[in-house]
This record gives structure tokens, sequence and C-alpha cells, in this order.
């Protein structure tokens, strides 16, 4: 269960400080190295096409037939069947710090490589103004 660190990312600094705390031996393999190779940008200084946390994004798993929306969310806010995905979940560890077009790259627990591309950010906290969710 482990993310391919791929591209560049950048990460805010709200964001990074945050998901330390959660302790780096929750994290999967290899997002602590993404986090540590990441751009670290104030909050208001992030780009609107980024993803961050509670981000609602666009992506479209390879194979797909259709696009799905999801929103990056720390672990006890977590709710897979109404498509909020936890950051220390392999999908979601792969997707923080991506810009819309790029490709998340992860694995499942079963070891099985899986792909999707950053379609659209339809929502990001710090481009409404909201620098603290």
């Amino acid at each position: 269960m482990s993310l391919s660190v791929c591209g560049d990312r950048i990460v805010t600094e709200l964001d990074f400080v945050r998901l330390h705390r959660l302790g780096t031996h929750r994290m999967p393999a290899g997002l602590p190295d993404a986090l540590d190779l990441a751009e670290q940008v104030p909050s208001p200084a992030v780009p609107p096409d980024v993803v961050t946390m509670y981000s609602q994004i666009e992506i479209l798993e390879a194979g797909a037939p259709q696009p799905r929306k999801i929103t990056l969310c720390y672990p006890d806010d977590a709710e897979p069947a109404q498509g909020f995905i936890s950051v220390l979940s392999p999908v979601g560890a792969s997707l923080l710090g991506l810009r819309v077009g790029a490709q998340a790259q992860w694995h499942t627990p079963q070891g099985e490589p899986r792909s999707a591309q950053v379609r659209a950010i339809l929502f990001q906290p710090e481009a409404s103004g909201d620098y603290t969710t």
C-alpha cells in the first residue's frame, strides 16, 4: 500500500504542519517523502489549481467510464461512500499537492497499481479565502 512520488507537489504550510502532527507512522509509504519534497507555500499563495486539504476535486481513474467527485479530508472526517477520502489512504495521499491535469499513482492494499488524472478543482478552501480549514 504505497504511492508513487512523481511530479511536483505544492502544499500549504498549514497542511504540512497538520499532516506531520498526525505522525509519519500513520502515513502510507511515500507520503512523508512527498511532503518533504513538496514546495511549501503560505495558504494565501497556493495556486487555485492545486489539491489542498478539503478540496473537492474531479478525478478520472484509468479505465473508468466517468469521472468522480471526491473531497480530500483528514482521517476523522473520512466517509468514502460519500466521497470524503482520507489523505492517509493511498489514493488520498497520491492526490495531495497535485495540480489539475496531473496524474496520481498509487497501489491498492493488494498491491495493484492504480492511477487517476486530476480533471478539475471544484472547490478549494484557500481559493475562497478560507485559510484555516
